[in-house]
């Protein structure tokens, strides 16, 4: 893979296990995963207009505006970690954050993990995250020793306003609504790669990268 095309958009809708993958995938060829949501956590905790703005609209289970979300996603690429290449996670999820990006850097692929709206669901529902370190855990995958105890901590894993059932049906709602124009937009451009993402997650893995290859 060549150094300056190391640019990876990685997608699918919530609970496809995207940031898993990309997680792994960033190891095996050492360029950071970008996680806008994640950030956006990092911003929610903050006492700040942007900061309450982000906090509202995630649990309600709401998009960020792509306004603000191009602004941070184009500060996190500007970072020096950035220059060997990228994994973008969650981003972009619109047509418009899609042509953003495009005027910025050069994407090699976008991976696309594909997972039903029933699966999506079940998987969300019983994720539960730390509230002190945020490791998550599943109440079917991964479970915690202790019931509602983190291993790592001992935290108290709480169960998120936006992995309930009632966000998690809107999230897909609007991932079938403004993130399909964006899988179309990359398989026009030839650069699509459809995984399927209810097989275990090494199998998972295992696709991407003999798709990459």
């Amino acid at each position: 893979m060549g150094v300056l095309e190391n640019n990876f958009v990685i997608m699918g809708p919530a609970g496809s296990g995207k940031g898993t993958q990309a997680e792994l995938l960033s190891k095996k060829i050492n360029i950071p995963h970008i996680s806008p949501g994640v950030i956006f956590r990092e911003i929610e905790k903050h006492d700040t207009e942007i900061g309450h703005k982000v906090k509202e609209l995630i649990d309600k289970g709401v998009f960020v505006p792509d306004e603000i979300t191009n602004e941070i996603v184009l500060d996190r690429l500007d970072e020096p970690d950035c220059k060997q290449g990228f994994i973008l996670d969650g981003y972009p999820r619109s047509l418009t954050q899609a042509e953003f990006l495009e005027k910025q850097r050069e994407v090699k692929e976008c991976i696309l993990i594909e997972v039903s709206d029933a699966e999506c669901i079940k998987r969300m529902s019983a994720r539960r995250v730390c509230f002190k370190c945020k490791a998550e855990f599943n109440t079917i995958y991964i479970k915690p020793k202790q019931e509602g105890i983190c291993d790592k901590c001992n935290g108290e894993l709480e169960h998120r306003p936006d992995d309930k059932p009632e966000a998690i049906k809107i999230r897909l709602e609007e991932f079938h609504e403004q993130t399909e124009p964006v899988i179309e937009f990359y398989e026009k451009k030839g650069i699509l790669l459809r995984i399927n993402g209810e097989q275990p997650i090494d199998k998972v893995f295992e696709d991407i990268v003999g798709g990459l290859e």
